[in-house]
């Protein structure tokens, strides 16, 4: 044998015993392995060796060991002598699982149809196995010495087509049977894997098969935690032959049945307790059976870094499908591009989980067998340092040692129990306690009307509400409360952070999830805290949008620089996973719409952004919001007469002045291109308009997205609902009253045809360019205030309007829409829709205002602007406040009012 052997294999054969023995026993295969030992296995090479087909059983298992045999030794030739990295390694023997079984699966269903004939389905269509391989399995993750896990299902129930007829349960329990012992007996060749299918339905006391009918309802009766954890790497084997037929509606039916039992709709935060609960378990085995140096099982090891993954895959994977993935690696790499774990997180876990495999890996290649412990003997600590390329195992160890701490240290960040211990406050929270005493204990705490507190605590804990939770629910808020308790008193307003929390808790009191990340996070609660005391507007939006608490976990909160372009790739990425599904294109709009939103938030109320920055970040995404619903439904109107519409919307007020805020609504007008030409056209267009409108300002189970006023368009609300653009002129030339152009000078193309928004805006530059009698102008721009003032304005002469009063934000908006009308004729360039505050400062480089009036009315607006946005902030009704403080700003945009309409 010596003489054939490759010189290079030198560092496999030193290190795996079992490669020696193989070679020995069978002289034949260094020849065969020389051929093709330089490039990783394939499916065809693997195919091969089981060339020509089985005649009997007994040749079929003598083929599928010895395939084993030649999978192994070329595989560790080339792991052991370092020309294969891991991702080839574990697809290597992922790829010989998948071509054995496939193979036995295929003879034995061959030889069983032969007798019985071919399980039917209720159409008279024959059925086969569905193989589901789980676990590293169906991850593509196989180890080297790794037990095949394997759940078998079978479409429907009903009989075979004969000759000889049996049920189709006794005909996929018969081949089941064949199938296991095919792979996992003991032959003179060995066995090709062993098989464990604990992993079904009841486990051992299950029976072997079971329909897709039957695995459904188990999952809804009996289906457990861990078994979630288990079905995140389900994978369906069967390929070639045994995929023939009605495979894709098999698995379709198959994910219908499984993926709502993994991957819950809600952020499931409820996972955690479960996985740490799993975990704990795994860690009393180890400790009983003194397995400290499992690098699977023990502190820092392999499993550690797996459940990571996967308890982030149970929590978000429900309304994130691109979590529902399952190599773990891919897993880490998604997480952290989505901000659940940080960068320098995921560099650990890979690297770590990188080394701790190849570890694995060659301490089974030594004798082929099923280990994840340390060797305890010096020769065999060498021969591992060596084939892991360190010069003794002292340095081996100090780098594993490494790695293990820091998986741990990661591990136990998320899974530690921060309920270990009854908290400090439980007493107060839970009661009972005297009046007096529990009064007197908040006081001390600093809250500053205890006895008001008190009887809200008391109330909360003797509503029906708290009463009537399920008992999990009531532990994990009584879990969280506490805390809140504590949270609140170093607030600058206790009393205020307490009750508007309570508040929220008792939103969510009936959400165990949302209760269970609180639980879990409690840095989340502190977040929480922070936001309702400094916005009482943010506080009722978290109540209404309870799942934007998942938004208070991301790293990126606070970073300002909004990545629009990934915000619409992400938008267009999901929407494409829920076509087809209205509803769920609907709530995707309005969820990734409340929490972009509510990152602004989060970053204003930390004054990260001006408001004009706060602007021009809630415009884009009205915009995107806007454009993206246009497309939408577009494309589900029934017989559409064109493949892109030739429709624009128009933005006017906020939206079109790039102003918007938190709340504000949205002034649309639909314009068309074909509206007067085309009947079908006129047909589609307005049912367009409406189904844009709908889908906008609708109330789903996600809540709201937009408010829409159409009441702007030509002849408001008597008008029709889309206009074509030559009757848009036609009505602005010769029917449009003079507060109508003043809305124009804010109006702006949104979204739609780029064209028809050009023509649009060269429509619109027309109508505000005429020539104007400024006499005439004035008279009705004066008219339209005073309309407005005696309607809105402040009757309190110690309080000032910011909006409505004179010397307000009105005047500062009317002085501008003057100017532009008023001298757009002749200056063209007033026409941009650049702002008010721009807009003065233009008005004022063309000498038609003095520079010192515009620079204190551009001071005033902005200012205004800004206290506008706090008091809104804070759900004031409306923005008034003492004059007191803010008289310059009032006496500079009056004397600009004065200048220019005297």
């Amino acid at each position: 044998m010596e003489n054939i052997l490759e010189p290079r294999w030198a560092p496999a054969l030193a290190h795996s015993q079992y490669l020696r023995q193989l070679f020995n026993a069978r002289p034949e295969l260094p020849g065969i392995l020389q051929q093709h030992w330089l490039h990783p296995l394939s499916e065809d090479l693997l195919h091969g060796a089981l060339r020509p087909e089985a005649g009997d059983e007994e040749i079929l298992k003598r083929q599928l060991r010895r395939l084993r045999q030649q999978a192994m030794a070329h595989l560790e030739l080339r792991d052991l002598c370092g020309l294969a990295s891991l991702a080839e390694v574990v697809e290597s023997m992922t790829l010989l699982a998948d071509v054995t079984t496939n193979a036995a699966l295929d003879y034995h269903h061959r030889q069983l149809v032969q007798t019985y004939g071919e399980p039917l389905d209720h159409q008279g269509r024959p059925q086969r196995l569905l193989v589901i391989g789980m676990g590293k399995l169906g991850g593509r993750e196989l180890n080297v010495s790794s037990d095949v896990d394997y759940i078998f299902i079978y479409p429907e129930d009903g009989e075979t087509a004969g000759p000889k007829k049996i049920d189709n349960f006794d005909f996929f329990n018969r081949l089941g049977k064949r199938l296991i012992a095919a792979l996992g007996e003991v032959t003179g060749d060995g066995q090709v894997f062993r098989v464990d299918m604990r992993l079904r339905p009841n486990g051992d006391s299950g029976p072997l098969v079971c329909s897709l009918d039957a695995l459904e309802n188990y999952f809804i009766t009996q289906g457990r935690e861990w078994e979630r954890y288990a079905w995140i790497k389900a994978r369906v084997m069967n390929t070639g032959a045994n995929a023939a037929g009605h495979q894709a509606e098999w698995m379709a039916a198959l994910g219908k049945v499984s993926r709502p039992f993994v991957f819950r709709k809600y952020l499931d935060f409820g996972a955690i307790n479960a996985m740490r609960d799993l975990h704990a378990q795994i860690r009393r085995e180890v400790a009983r059976k003194d397995m400290a140096e499992h690098i699977k099982l023990g502190p820092g090891g392999i499993r550690e870094i797996e459940f990571i993954a996967q308890v982030f895959q149970l929590i978000r994977g429900g309304r994130d499908p691109g979590l529902q993935i399952r190599p773990t690696l891919s897993v880490l790499k998604q997480l952290a591009e989505r901000g659940t774990i940080g960068k320098e997180t995921e560099a650990e876990l890979a690297d770590a989980y990188q080394f701790l495999r190849r570890l694995e890996h060659r301490l089974q290649y030594v004798a082929d067998q099923q280990t994840h412990m340390l060797p305890q003997g010096a020769a065999e600590q060498a021969l591992i340092a060596a084939s892991m390329d360190f010069p003794d195992w002292a340095s081996l160890l100090a780098v594993l040692n490494g790695h293990r701490e820091k998986v741990n240290s990661h591990f136990e960040a998320i899974f530690s129990d921060p309920e270990e211990g009854e908290h400090p406050l439980a007493g107060l929270w839970l009661g009972p306690m005297e009046t007096e005493l529990a009064q007197e204990r908040l006081g001390e705490l600093g809250y500053r009307q205890p006895a008001r507190i008190w009887e809200r605590l008391e109330a909360l804990r003797h509503s029906g509400r708290y009463q009537q939770l399920p008992s999990s629910n009531r532990e994990r808020l009584d879990a969280v409360g506490p805390r809140l308790l504590e949270i609140a008193r170093a607030a600058s307003d206790p009393d205020l952070v307490l009750t508007r929390g309570l508040d929220f808790l008792e939103t969510i009191a009936r959400r165990g999830a949302y209760l269970a990340l609180l639980q879990q996070y409690p840095q989340a609660l502190q977040k929480v805290a922070d936001i309702v005391c400094a916005s009482s507007w943010a506080a009722v939006y978290l109540n209404r949008h309870p799942i934007l608490l998942d938004e208070l976990l991301d790293a990126r909160l606070l970073e300002v620089a909004t990545d629009w372009p990934a915000f619409r790739s992400d938008l267009e990425r999901r929407l494409a996973e829920a076509d087809g599904d209205t509803e769920r294109e609907m709530d995707l709009l309005r969820e990734m719409h409340h929490a972009q939103v509510f990152r602004l938030l989060a970053q204003d109320l930390a004054g990260l952004h001006s408001i004009e920055r706060i602007s021009d970040h809630l415009t884009e995404l009205a915009e995107i919001m806007v454009e993206t619903t246009l497309r939408l439904c577009w494309a589900k109107l029934r017989n559409p007469h064109r493949a892109q519409p030739a429709f624009a919307i128009i933005g006017y007020g906020k939206l079109g002045g790039k102003e918007l805020g938190y709340a504000s609504d949205l002034d649309l007008v639909y314009l068309s291109d074909e509206q007067d030409q085309d009947p079908a056209a006129q047909q589609n267009y307005t049912r367009l308009g409406q189904r844009i409108n709908t889908w906008l300002s609708s109330q789903t189970p996600a809540g709201l997205l937009f408010e829409t006023d159409l009441r702007l368009r030509p002849n408001g609300d008597s008008g029709l609902l889309v206009c074509s653009l030559e009757a848009f002129r036609e009505y602005q030339l010769k029917e449009a009253w003079v507060w109508e152009h003043q809305a124009l000078t804010r109006a702006r193309f949104v979204a739609g045809d780029p064209a028809l928004g050009q023509r649009f805006e060269a429509v619109r530059r027309e109508i505000l360019c005429l020539p104007r009698d400024l006499a005439k102008l004035r008279e009705e721009v004066l008219a339209m205030r005073q309309k407005m003032l005696d309607s809105h304005g402040s009757k309190e002469p110690e309080l000032f309007d910011l909006k409505q009063d004179p010397g307000g934000i009105i005047d500062v908006e009317f002085m501008v829409q003057y100017l532009i009308l008023g001298h757009a004729h002749q200056y063209p360039e007033l026409t941009a829709n650049l702002g008010n505050i721009a807009l003065l400062r233009m008005a004022a480089e063309l000498e038609l205002i003095p520079a010192g009036l515009a620079d204190g009315a551009r001071n005033a607006y902005r200012e205004y602007r800004r206290l506008q946005h706090v008091k809104r902030l804070n759900d004031a009704p409306k923005s008034r406040l003492p004059r007191e403080g803010i008289e310059s700003h009032i006496d500079a945009v009056t004397a600009l009012w004065h200048t220019l309409f005297a």
